[in-house]
């Protein structure tokens, strides 16, 4: 691809709330209204296959709050809160492993958080052991780990590598002082260096960095600066996420609006710095939803070849794989439904001391979900659609049962964001910057535009 464009009109035109997809329906659906009796008799049906398995542990403690963060944590500096919590899981990991078909391998293994490093290298060994005791990995193994360059310790990597984990990534944000201290989180360059090395050194496979633009202080050339220091550390993927401020979720970015955050204008001068420099010269691919991956990564692979597929930890190469997900307000996601855990540490705690799954809300998945779930996900990882392919997938004719979809296209198409070719359309490659918006056109379960609660899409 050569380097990418953006519009900063079109920009401004479609920057609107909406869904980034991780499911659909979207985690906005999910109700308490849904039984683990009924859930359960899901569960049973999916575990007669013997489908590949991806597994997520949610690890949610950090010591200090980053206040730009919109990720469920746990904010505490006492570690032994992570010692009870490995007995924690490995009590819910033993519950549901006796409904699952010994037959099915993990394919995926992924620790979120908060900071999965939080815990200390025994803890890791020990939460390692407790996995491996009630799942099979397959060979061809993706193991994927979310690290604090601040906490983190060589025994620390060393202890996940021995368990099995061969991708890391780590949060960046921006590299500016001034910048890490106005989101409180220092975190100089030699450090996000010193992990990087780590990694390499016990041959991690793939590393990622994340990156948020519009946070306090951060202009263009201070972001120009970040982009360049990264560059230079040569990671395999990044994200560079928009900052979303959604302080009625997290009251703690109220803080942020203390400080300088940067004008509408030049967070979008920020997105097409971010863009053109990075898809220069073809040094990474443009994904899309925030992620560049070098040209031979994996996912660009798994795109070009149409395999890519998304989830809740995002894009993924591994199609046709359930996820079952531990720990608090993890998300577990089979065809017929999601669910997720209890999003207090002590309801979560509560439940797996009753003997209960720690079940907090859930959402099936009807039939017309499932056609439109297939269409937002071809849409939003194989940039095209073939008429044809989709019918016989899913057993529809394509164009009649999404006449009306197709028809609200025409605005993209107008502004050279989508091509329609015989038989199908095609994202552009300057549409890429607008699939979320390009996704919501199949979306029937889109509130109206004032009453939706998500971030802005662009």
């Amino acid at each position: 691809m050569r380097t990418l464009p953006v519009n900063l009109d079109l920009v401004n035109k479609y920057n609107v709330a909406g869904p980034r997809y991780t499911s659909y329906p979207p985690a906005t659906k999910f109700t308490d209204a849904i039984s683990w009796e009924d859930l359960s008799t899901k569960i049973e049906a999916n575990n007669r296959t013997a489908r590949d398995l991806s597994i997520y542990f949610h690890i949610p403690f950090c010591e200090t709050l980053c206040w730009f963060c919109g990720c469920t944590t746990v904010i505490t500096l006492n570690h032994d809160k992570g010692c009870a919590y490995v007995d924690y899981l490995g009590r819910e990991v033993a519950k549901m492993a006796t409904q699952l078909n010994p037959e099915r391998k993990v394919v995926q293994l992924h620790f979120g958080g908060g900071s999965p490093t939080f815990l200390r290298p025994d803890e890791i060994r020990r939460l390692g052991e407790i996995i491996h005791r009630h799942f099979t990995f397959a060979p061809d193994l993706e193991a994927s780990v979310e690290v604090d360059p601040r906490r983190l310790t060589r025994e620390h990597m060393v202890a996940l590598r021995e368990i099995g984990f061969n991708r890391a990534s780590m949060g960046v944000q921006d590299f500016n002082p001034k910048v890490q201290e106005a989101v409180h989180r220092i975190q100089p360059r030699d450090m996000t260096q010193q992990a990087i090395d780590w990694m390499r050194e016990l041959g991690y496979g793939s590393i990622n960095l994340d990156l948020i633009y519009g946070l306090p202080h951060q202009t263009v050339e201070s972001f120009n600066e970040t982009l360049d220091i990264v560059l230079e550390m040569k990671p395999d993927r990044l994200a560079v996420f928009s900052y979303a401020h959604v302080p009625w979720i997290k009251p703690s970015q109220k803080i942020l609006e203390q400080r300088i955050l940067p004008t509408p204008e030049t967070k979008l001068q920020v997105l097409k710095l971010v863009i053109e420099k990075l898809t220069a010269n073809d040094q990474y691919v443009y994904i899309g939803m925030d992620h560049f991956a070098k040209p031979n990564d994996e996912l660009a692979v798994a795109q070009r070849n149409k395999q890519l597929q998304r989830n809740f930890q995002g894009y993924s190469t591994r199609a046709g794989s359930d996820i079952y997900a531990f720990g608090m307000s993890s998300i577990s996601q089979i065809p017929e439904a999601y669910w997720q855990n209890e999003k207090e540490l002590p309801k979560y705690q509560e439940a797996v001391d009753a003997g209960r799954v720690p079940l907090h809300r859930a959402c099936f998945v009807t039939e017309e979900d499932k056609v439109r779930r297939e269409t937002i996900m071809r849409v939003m990882c194989d940039l095209s659609l073939d008429f044809a392919a989709m019918s016989r997938k899913l057993g529809v004719n394509f164009e009649r049962h999404f006449a009306g979809e197709l028809a609200s296209l025409a605005p993209f198409e107008a502004d050279g964001l989508v091509r329609r070719i015989p038989g199908g359309l095609e994202v552009t490659d300057a549409g890429r910057l607008f699939i979320r918006n390009i996704a919501m056109c199949f979306d029937n379960t889109l509130a109206p535009a004032g009453e939706r609660r998500h971030s802005k899409t662009i």
